[in-house]
C-alpha cells in the first residue's frame, strides 16, 4: 500500500483522465504527491463525442490538487499526434522529466452493441472503436516515452477491461475484443522494449466499475449503488474507481514493481498485494467472481469475494 507522499517529486500524465478510472487513477497519484499531467477531450468549453458535459479535466485537475498533489489539465486529443507531442514537450519543459505514463484513453462505449456479430456491426463504428482504444495509445506511447527513459525506472500502464486471462472468453463484440485485448499485449510488448531503461509497463483493469457513466446507466448514485442490485444482481460485486486508482498509485510506490513487467494485473488482484481497500473498505476481487460463480457455477455470494 503507498505511504503518505511516497511520489513526492514524481511527474506523471494520465491520458483520458475525465471521468472513471483514469479520473481516480489521477487522484490517487495526486494522493501519493505526484504531479500529475491530466488530459482529454472534455473541457469546461468543450464536449467530446462522448457526451457528458458533466466531467472534465479541469475538475480532474482539481481533485488532484485537492487531493494533495499537482494537477495541470491539458486538453488533448490523442489521436492527434501534434497535439500529444505538443503535450508532451510541455511536460518536459516544465520538468525535464516524465515517471509515469498511464494510458487510459477510451471514450467508445457509446459505439459498443454487444451481442452482435460483426458483419452486422457498423463498420465505422468498430473502426472507430479501434482508433479510440488502441491508436491514442500507440500515439501517445511513441510520443512520450523518450522522455520517460531518459531517466531510468519509468512506469508504464495500459489500462484495459479484462485480464489476459478473463478475456480468453469472447467480450460479445468483435471490435471491442480488439480493442480490449490491444492493452495487454501493448503492456507485454512494452515490457520488453523498456527492460534496457530499467522501466516496467503493466496491464491494469478495474473490475466490475461503479464509473459515473455506469452508475447514470441503473439510476443510483455511490451513496446508493446498491440500489442497482435488483436490476442486475453481478453488481453486488462493483467496485469504485478509487479502487483501480489505488492499483495504480501503490505499482509507482513499489520500488520491486519490475517484477510484475509484462504483466496483466487486477485491481482485486493488486489490493491483495498491496493491502489497499476501496473507498468503503472491501476489498472486491470481481474477476475471480465472474470466473467462478457466474462461469463455474460455484455456489458463493458476492459478498464472499468483497
Amino acid at each position: 500500500m503507498t505511504t503518505d507522499r511516497a511520489l513526492q517529486g514524481k511527474i506523471a500524465l494520465v491520458a483520458g483522465a475525465t471521468r472513471g478510472a483514469g479520473r481516480a487513477i489521477a487522484v490517487q497519484l495526486g494522493a501519493a504527491g505526484a504531479t500529475v499531467y491530466v488530459t482529454g477531450r472534455t473541457t469546461r468549453e468543450h464536449i467530446s463525442e462522448v457526451g457528458r458535459a458533466t466531467e472534465t479535466i479541469e475538475e480532474t485537475a482539481e481533485l488532484v490538487t485537492e487531493a494533495g498533489g499537482t494537477g495541470i489539465a491539458v486538453p488533448t486529443d490523442h489521436l492527434e499526434v501534434e497535439q500529444v507531442r505538443t503535450l508532451v514537450a510541455r511536460v518536459d519543459r516544465d520538468h525535464g522529466r516524465l515517471d509515469i505514463l498511464v494510458n487510459d484513453v477510451w471514450g467508445g462505449e457509446h459505439l459498443v452493441v454487444f451481442g452482435t456479430k460483426m458483419w452486422d456491426t457498423d463498420l465505422d463504428g468498430g473502426l472507430r472503436m479501434l482508433e479510440l482504444g488502441v491508436r491514442t495509445h500507440v500515439i501517445t506511447s511513441s510520443c512520450a516515452l523518450p522522455l520517460l527513459v531518459r531517466n531510468p525506472g519509468g512506469l508504464v500502464v495500459e489500462v484495459t477491461d479484462g485480464t489476459a486471462g478473463s478475456n480468453r472468453r469472447f467480450r460479445e463484440n468483435f471490435y471491442y475484443d480488439l480493442t480490449k485485448n490491444a492493452p495487454i499485449r501493448m503492456a507485454f510488448a512494452l515490457g520488453e522494449d523498456l527492460r534496457s531503461a530499467a522501466g516496467t509497463a503493466v496491464c491494469v483493469t478495474p473490475g466490475f466499475l461503479r464509473s459515473e457513466q455506469m452508475l447514470e446507466h441503473f439510476g443510483v448514485r455511490e451513496e446508493n449503488w446498491r440500489d442497482a442490485i435488483t436490476a442486475e444482481p453481478h453488481f453486488a460485486i462493483a467496485e469504485s474507481p478509487v479502487y483501480v486508482g489505488r492499483a495504480v498509485a501503490a505499482l509507482a510506490a513499489d520500488p520491486e514493481r519490475a517484477r510484475w513487467n509484462g504483466q496483466s494485473l487486477s485491481s482485486g488482484q493488486l489490493a491483495k498485494e498491496y493491502g489497499f481497500t476501496d473507498a468503503d473498505g472491501s476489498r472486491p476481487d470481481a474477476w475471480a467472481y465472474f470466473e467462478d460463480v457466474v462461469h463455474g457455477g460455484k455456489e458463493a455470494t458476492a459478498d464472499e469475494y468483497r
